[in-house]
């Protein structure tokens, strides 16, 4: 569906150098920290910004060159952007069938209505949790093939976001071909949605990793200093001090398990990878 290959874009120091891949049928994670090169990879793959070096494509073709069309099959929600906070929802309607040859203000409706957004209140009046189910919304009503969403979640309570995470399944049901590219900082969002996950620090991939093997083999190994000295590490994949002694991420979790019995190993999480990933050693 969509191949970002050896994407380059430099502002000042920081340099975005980004290889990934959203399969058909799938729902895609790009997680890291604030300031990591996720805007930045999805403004360049909508064409927002001019990059330095490298290809995208979608639907197999290079994303430079879509029609009008073309550019129908996409949905956008961006972290930055909305619509006037004078508008309603029902204002938002003509506005949409101007955009989108399939934009379905019926269903449209219904939707606002199953999530309980008013359609005569102006946006500047509704919750945050509202503005950002609006957004979605807007993005899903015209019926795209693909979507990508930059932080969709972010600053929403607990209700709000796993309401915003069911309009995607529910978008991904409704046909196997869609497929979905999504960013966030809140990793504990994307377990239960993303099939696959990429993890960026600083402009560069530093893992990419079906999700279900990152929840199901990955772990912390916690140790004394002492016994790192004669652990076996051949599946450790970082390593790092902390107060008690030191923790190793490793990829093989049952194999400590097995072989390790003194060690306290806990199940890996998206966070925890993450963050030894970023703050970890290499061997």
């Amino acid at each position: 569906m969509l191949s970002v290959n050896q994407l380059k874009k430099c502002y000042g120091s920081f340099t975005l150098d980004c290889t990934l891949c959203v399969p058909e049928g799938s729902i895609t994670g790009l997680i890291g920290l604030n300031g990591a090169g996720k805007s930045t990879t999805f403004k360049a793959i909508l064409g927002l910004i001019a990059y330095d070096s490298g290809t995208i494509r979608l639907f197999d073709k290079e994303i430079g060159n879509f029609t009008k069309k073309e550019k129908e099959d996409i949905g956008v929600v961006l972290s930055y952007s909305g619509f006037s906070e004078l508008l309603s929802a029902r204002d938002l309607i003509p506005i949409l069938s101007g955009f989108y040859t399939r934009f379905d203000p019926h269903a449209f409706r219904g939707l606002c209505e199953q999530y309980r957004l008013p359609m005569n209140r102006k946006i500047k009046d509704l919750s945050t949790g509202m503005r950002a189910k609006l957004k979605v919304l807007t993005a899903l009503a015209h019926q795209p093939r693909f979507l990508i969403l930059d932080e969709p979640t972010s600053g929403l309570d607990v209700i709000a976001r796993d309401q915003i995470l069911e309009l995607l399944r529910n978008y991904m049901e409704e046909d196997e071909r869609r497929s979905i590219l999504i960013s966030s900082h809140i990793s504990s969002d994307l377990e239960g949605l993303c099939d696959d996950i990429y993890m960026i620090h600083q402009g560069s991939i530093l893992l990419h990793e079906d999700t279900d093997i990152i929840l199901s083999r990955y772990g912390i190994l916690k140790m004394k200093e002492s016994r790192f000295t004669s652990l076996d590490k051949r599946y450790v994949m970082r390593w790092r001090r902390e107060p008690y002694g030191i923790c190793c991420l490793t990829d093989q979790k049952q194999y400590y398990v097995e072989n390790a019995p003194d060690l306290a190993v806990e199940n890996g999480s998206l966070d925890q990878t993450l963050t030894m990933m970023i703050k970890g050693e290499r061997l």
